[in-house]
């Protein structure tokens, strides 16, 4: 299809911010789109792989720049500066297209699959010359874009398609483009029903092919996969053993909710093991040991397993917070130095599948004996999680209390019938843990410091996620907690370090104040909410403090808008009385 006409409706849906309407847009849309275009999906997404790739078209503001300048044939310096008055690339892109100087070479209509031919060869390319090539193709298509294409070619490098749509709206639109949906119940029923098999394989063109069949068990067919990445099953909170046992009923598993990271753990039937985080991201590399230890001391031709994995001191086998191995994550180099230096331990409590079975459907109960027959236990290695399966209250207080000596957040208590939900945060798995206020938050914007803080940023602006429109919300800044000087011996984060992970996602700058593209999730404790005018979301946290960078959290599972809202009411119920 011809790239202009996704570019309308990239048009059409950022100019209204009603949900209805978005869906009604895109459920047009949809009809019409051919099976040969499906990959579209990806770009409506502002992506050009199924969510499980771990390629991604990874472009600074400074080589789209660079791009722009030599496909309208206007200088660097005039771009930045039209930027800087624009605040948008895209933007940009579009207003100097239209007065473009340069002839274009290539005048045949740009199509979508040029466009993900193009974007595609971006991630594959390295070695030398990698930069004049990635803007040799970039500038390719700019050459033979119209204004409005060039806007959302750049937005689309960039990671910023300000189109105000995700997953949830393309899941919406599907259910009422290809069912015949009667009533909302039906509705939400099918939207369901699609978002669990986006789930299972994290790939919405995939969907859409089976989606447009219009046959609902068709959806339900779509497989568990063995080596690709699937979404986690979320808990909801409570704030007392009592209220989850009047939640779940009685007995139920009570588990240690660990202060680690999670772990996906896969093994193939070739012998192969891959490790995914919660974000999807492939991190076999970075835990080799992991992978030795599920090959000596888990039993099964191919699996896959949830687990946490937990940082220890080697000397102490005392158990680390979060934020002294989060590190390990992201890190590609010296490997060996970081397994010794901060060594993980494995704990499993769940499998989604088994030697060819999906387990899915399976109540927790068969899940959690099948894991306690196949993991062997070696204590710092690879073990199941701490465990009871209890009715009594007293019992599971003492567990409850033992977890939180054992360094460890808390404790989860799950229902035994349950089966796992991917991507869900359900009601039959719940968290408990210490009355503290703390969020996961997104940066969306930050200031650079003077004095002593000159050259870096020192004030962030942190948002939460309203899940009605998928736009994030700004919510408070933040400035303590982050450290004056390198953290390598500290375990925690300096201002520097911090600038230096946010410059390749900064969108715009305007004097010292910068907007950022929603990327970095960092967790902050808070003393309380309060109304406010001055946040899109209309609260504001009072004295927040910076604790963790959270590389691990995906920003689908960022705080909400609706749980600050929820925390602000029930704080409102404790001062009143």
């Amino acid at each position: 299809m011809l790239y202009k006409n996704l570019a309308e409706i990239y048009e059409a849906l950022g100019s209204t911010t009603k949900r209805l309407e978005k869906i009604d847009i895109l459920a047009d849309f949809l009809k019409t789109l051919k099976q040969e275009d499906k990959e579209v999906l990806y770009l409506l997404l502002g992506d050009i792989y199924p969510a499980y790739d771990e390629r991604k078209i990874g472009i600074s503001n400074q080589l789209a720049i660079k791009a722009i300048s030599k496909a309208t044939g206007i200088s660097e310096k005039d771009v930045v500066k039209e930027w800087k008055a624009i605040g948008d690339l895209g933007k940009v892109a579009e207003k100097l297209t239209k007065k473009k100087k340069q002839a274009t070479l290539h005048t045949s209509p740009l199509t979508t699959q040029k466009v993900l031919e193009n974007l595609r060869k971006l991630p594959e390319l390295e070695g030398k010359g990698t930069i004049e090539k990635k803007i040799s193709f970039i500038v390719e298509l700019l050459t033979s874009a119209l204004p409005i294409e060039a806007l959302y070619l750049v937005r689309t490098l960039i990671g910023d398609l300000r189109i105000g749509i995700q997953e949830s709206t393309i899941r919406d639109a599907m259910a009422v483009a290809f069912f015949d949906v009667k009533d909302a119940k039906q509705k939400k029923e099918i939207a369901d029903k699609i978002q669990s098999a986006i789930d299972r394989s994290n790939d919405i063109a995939l969907v859409f092919d089976i989606a447009k069949k219009g046959k609902v068990k068709d959806l339900e067919k779509i497989p568990v996969q063995v080596g690709k990445p699937i979404k986690v099953m979320l808990a909801q909170k409570v704030s007392s053993i009592k209220d989850g046992f009047e939640k779940l009923g009685k007995p139920c598993a009570i588990e240690y909710k660990y202060d680690g990271f999670r772990l996906l753990i896969h093994k193939t039937s070739d012998n192969e093991v891959k490790l995914f985080t919660r974000r999807l991201e492939n991190v076999t590399k970075q835990f080799p040991e992991v992978v030795e230890y599920v090959k000596k001391y888990v039993k099964g031709d191919s699996f896959i397993l949830d687990a946490e994995a937990i940082g220890f001191d080697r000397k102490t086998k005392r158990y680390k917070p979060f934020q002294e191995i989060s590190q390990r994550i992201k890190r590609k180099y010296h490997i060996e130095e970081l397994e010794k230096e901060l060594p993980v331990e494995v704990n499993v409590f769940d499998i989604l599948y088994y030697n060819g079975k999906s387990l899915l459907d399976e109540p927790f109960k068969k899940r959690t004996e099948l894991i306690k027959k196949i993991v062997e236990n070696k204590p710092f290695k690879i073990v199941c999680s701490k465990q009871i399966i209890t009715d009594s209250e007293k019992e599971a207080e003492r567990f409850y209390k033992k977890a939180l000596k054992d360094n460890q957040e808390g404790v989860m208590m799950k229902s035994l019938s349950a089966a796992y939900q991917p991507g869900s945060r359900v009601g039959h798995m719940l968290k408990i843990k210490p009355e503290e206020k703390d969020y996961d938050l997104v940066i969306v914007g930050a200031e650079y410091g003077t004095g002593k803080r000159a050259g870096w940023l020192s004030s962030f602006i942190l948002a939460c996620l309203d899940t009605e429109t998928g736009k994030f919300l700004e919510v408070g800044k933040v400035g303590t907690g982050i450290k004056e000087k390198s953290s390598a011996e500290s375990g925690g984060i300096s201002f520097e370090e911090l600038t230096e992970k946010l410059k390749p996602y900064i969108i715009s700058e305007k004097g010292r104040e910068v907007k950022i593209k929603p990327k970095i999730v960092v967790s902050v404790t808070y003393q309380e909410i309060q109304k406010s005018p001055n946040y899109s979301s209309g609260f504001a946290l009072r004295f927040p403090r910076f604790t963790a960078l959270r590389p691990d959290k995906p920003l689908s599972e960022i705080t909400t808008l609706n749980e600050i809202r929820e925390d602000y009411e029930k704080q409102r119920g404790k001062t009143k009385s």
